[in-house]
């Protein structure tokens, strides 16, 4: 953690004051000079640091002259009071490499995100404060008090690189997409208030809405520039709205999507490419600003990825945060990648720089996770609970959680789990009864056993808190009520707080305590049930850089993965990701450490390889169509790969 006093002295500008970013006769100005922001998102969160400065070589060969970054709160905030912005979460050096290449910088400070980011970038312990899930973005106390203290932190860290101190920040964003939200005046007023004490004041700040919520004026601030957010083909529409809502003011496509997000279970969004550069082209030549969500989309490492609330039901979104963006989330430029380019270099009317080399890849042959050892192997300490509590009662924000009990007689009825958040597996005696996924909306299994004491462990994984709308105030995850069993009130539990941290990049790099391998472990009965499983693969250098590779996980099941203690993310076998990308900065030469929690059973050792392209369009299985009642899962035979 970082002391206010230290930051201040360590982010004073280098360069001289006497800079400015302003609104004069319908322009921004940049310095005086009028200046149009071509910009483009790069989440430095889903980024790992090593690669801040290539990413951002690459935009400003893509002819950007500015990059936009959302602040995510959890990774810095990930306790009250304790602030992290070292590593991967060092925003500071992420904005001086910014101003190094050439870049000027659009800083979406929140405190809400969005983004399909775990819980819109809200820190989870949000929900353990009481009245919380009313209080969410209001002004209410309960939630404008941490969010203060936030965003003070967040200026000691970050106000001194403002453009009007010498920084490269020319704007700061207040609160996100707000009319998609709420309607409060007083809470927009008051984050405004908060920003100025806070020591925004050397920057425009600004606010911005989607097209189709630019007419209701919720969100805005009166005397605070307002942008538009809209996909590809609505480029006149918008701009015609807003020109209408701010007659006089410059516009700003503050999110141009070049593609969209995806999640577990459901086909892989494609978006044409010619209505992007149409559009591109309209605005550049009427002389507006676009800033491109995504430049690039990056990895929601670790449990990271949020999810939605879509057609009334919960859909956790897939770990790659690809966006169908211009430069892939490896760092590679796409073919989209070149006609950005080419119709902004034709725009501007001089060459751009040379595109640099993105980084090496390599394709690790296949090898088999050598080594498993059962879940229940290796629980923590139990806490003993009356009834059963969310994950956010037992101070737990990821991950997964057990809740055991034991009857002394005979079961048969229907187990009802009351808020269940957000997908189960059920074990009677040591065996799977069954599975219940929030997404199919199911909430109860029968159960049937004859012994006359019957051990139950329901395990619960959170897969993501919901990132946007209302629903998004639902963020309690494990067991939020009662668990019945034949209409009665099941008491008594031992609870298992299963973390599993590291969960973001922000973290020190370390396996998870959950996976106590023991030797002699029983493969056969460890596979057959919640698992870790461990292995080595090896990596060579190339071109004298340690390659990355994209880890194909279609042998596994459902579950997560750690790489030399690194956090990649989570994987699903229902598509349509088929691959994790495993940048190369975390790899080593030689031998490579690998553990995969995995809830599905195996019949053998999982194998899995590295390929030299990420897998984004694999088949999908529709998730509710896979009978909740069962333990078969389909695994893929090594030789299909």
């Amino acid at each position: 953690t970082t002391l206010p006093a230290m930051a201040a002295k360590r982010n004073a500008p280098s360069r001289p004051t006497g800079h400015s970013f302003t609104i004069r006769h319908g322009k921004f100005y940049l310095n005086g000079k009028p200046f149009q922001i071509i910009s483009g998102e790069i989440h430095y969160a889903r980024i790992p640091r090593a690669y801040w400065m290539a990413r951002l070589k690459m935009a400003k060969a893509m002819g950007l002259n500015t990059v936009a970054t959302y602040v995510f709160w959890n990774i810095h905030e990930p306790r009250p009071g304790q602030f992290d912005f070292s590593g991967n979460a060092n925003l500071v050096q992420f904005i001086r490499d910014a101003q190094k290449v050439g870049l000027k910088v659009l800083l979406r400070a929140g405190p809400y995100s969005c983004a399909e980011w775990e819980f819109g970038g809200f820190p989870a312990w949000l929900m353990k404060i009481p009245h919380m899930h009313t209080a969410l973005r209001s002004n209410n106390p309960a939630f404008m008090k941490p969010a203060k203290q936030w965003i003070m932190r967040l200026g000691k860290e970050v106000a001194p690189l403002q453009i009007g101190n010498g920084g490269p920040i020319i704007a700061v964003q207040i609160e996100n997409e707000y009319g998609d939200f709420g309607s409060s005046q007083a809470y927009m007023d008051h984050l405004h208030r908060i920003f100025l004490k806070a020591g925004f004041t050397k920057s425009l700040l600004y606010t911005v809405n989607p097209s189709h919520a630019l007419k209701n004026g919720h969100g805005e601030i009166p005397g605070v520039y307002a942008g538009v957010n809209f996909a590809p083909g609505d480029a006149k529409l918008a701009f015609k709205e807003l020109a209408q809502m701010r007659p006089g003011q410059p516009l700003f496509a503050t999110e141009f999507w070049t593609g969209w997000f995806n999640h577990w279970g459901k086909p892989r969004h494609t978006t044409p490419i010619a209505p992007q550069i149409s559009d591109l082209k309209y605005i550049l030549k009427h002389g507006d600003s676009l800033n491109l969500y995504m430049f690039t989309g990056g990895t929601s490492f670790g449990m990271m990825s949020g999810a939605a609330w879509a057609h009334h039901r919960y859909e956790p979104d897939i770990t790659s945060y690809n966006y169908h963006a211009p430069l892939s989330d490896a760092g590679h430029p796409t073919s989209r990648y070149y006609l950005y380019r080419r119709a902004i270099e034709q725009y501007l009317g001089h060459k751009l720089p040379p595109v640099p080399q993105p980084p090496p890849v390599e394709a690790i042959p296949q090898f088999t996770l050598a080594d498993a050892t059962s879940l229940w192997n290796g629980l923590p300490n139990p806490i003993h609970s009356h009834v059963p509590h969310p994950m956010s009662y037992y101070n737990q924000a990821y991950g997964f959680i057990l809740y055991r009990t034991t009857l002394h007689r005979p079961i048969h009825g229907q187990l009802v789990l009351h808020g269940m958040n957000d997908y189960a597996r059920i074990y009677v005696n040591g065996k799977l009864a069954g599975t219940l996924n929030r997404t199919c909306h199911q909430t109860q299994l029968q159960l049937n056993s004859n012994a006359s004491v019957n051990h139950i462990d329901i395990l619960v994984e959170n897969d993501g808190r919901i990132n946007s709308t209302g629903m998004m105030r639902n963020a309690t995850k494990g067991l939020n009520g009662p668990v019945t069993l034949a209409g009665k009130s099941v008491y008594g539990w031992d609870v298992y707080r299963l973390p599993m941290a590291p969960d973001n990049i922000a973290q020190k790099p370390r396996m998870p305590r959950e996976a106590r391998f023991k030797p002699h472990t029983n493969l056969k009965a460890a596979m057959s049930g919640p698992a870790f499983y461990r292995g080595t693969f090896m990596v060579h250098k190339i071109d004298n850089q340690v390659p990355d590779t994209f880890l194909d996980v279609r042998d596994l099941g459902k579950g997560a993965v750690w790489i030399n203690g690194h956090p990649i993310g989570r994987y699903w076998n229902v598509g349509p990701q088929g691959t994790l990308y495993v940048p190369g900065p975390w790899l080593h030469v030689g031998k490579n450490q690998i553990v995969v929690f995995d809830l599905f059973p195996h019949k053998h050792l999982p194998y899995l390889a590295g390929l030299t392209a990420s897998i984004l369009n694999e088949p999908v299985t529709p998730v509710c169509s896979m009978p909740k009642d069962t333990a078969s899962v389909a695994m893929h035979h090594p030789a299909a790969h």
